[in-house]
C-alpha cells in the first residue's frame, strides 16, 4: 500500500468480496497482523468519501488483479472502534495473481473445501457459506429528498 493511498484511508471502515467463479472462491494468502499465512477473501480499507461496493471492487483488483462486479451485501461487522462489509461480487475478467505485498499468494479454491479448511479463518468461511446461500442484501434505487449526495439502499 503507497503512503499516497494510506492518507486517504478511512481506517475505521472496510469492505471486502467473495467472489465465485465455476464454484471455486478467490482468496489471498496474507502476511501480515493476525492473518498472516491465512487464506481470506480480498479486501481492504474504504478511502474517505468512497463507498463500500466501490472499495469492495477497488481492493480486490488491487490485492489479485481480478476486477469484480459488486452485487448483494452478505454480512457486516460492527466493533466498538470500526465496521466492516462483505459483498458477494462476480467476476468480469482478469487472472488472480499476488500483489507481492499484502499477500503472497492469489488462489482460486473449490468454495466448499475453503469452508472445511484449517488456514481458512472463521470470518472467510462463514462469509464463504453466506455467499453459498446466495441471498443477502440488494441494491433497491429510491429518490432522496437530498439530492446532492450519493446515497445507496440495501433490502431485501
Amino acid at each position: 500500500m503507497s503512503a499516497e493511498n494510506e492518507k486517504d484511508n478511512d481506517w475505521g471502515k472496510s469492505a471486502a468480496a467473495v467472489v465465485i467463479k465455476d464454484g471455486k472462491v478467490l482468496l489471498v494468502r496474507h502476511t501480515y497482523g493476525a492473518g498472516k499465512g491465512l487464506l481470506i477473501i480480498p479486501g481492504g480499507y474504504i478511502r474517505k468519501g468512497e463507498l463500500p461496493d466501490a472499495a469492495c471492487e477497488r481492493e480486490v483488483l488491487e490485492e489479485t488483479g481480478v476486477t469484480v462486479k459488486a452485487e448483494k451485501l452478505i454480512g457486516v461487522r460492527f466493533s466498538d472502534k470500526d465496521w466492516y462489509s462483505v459483498f458477494t461480487a462476480s467476476y468480469v475478467s482478469g487472472e488472480a495473481r499476488s500483489d507481492n505485498d499484502e499477500n503472497s499468494e492469489a488462489v482460486w479454491i473449490d468454495a466448499y473445501e475453503a469452508t472445511e479448511r484449517d488456514d481458512v479463518p472463521d470470518l472467510t468461511r462463514i462469509m464463504i457459506q453466506s455467499a453459498l446461500k446466495e441471498t443477502g442484501f440488494v441494491q433497491t434505487d429510491f429518490v432522496s429528498r437530498n439530492k446532492d449526495r450519493i446515497q445507496k439502499l440495501y433490502t431485501i
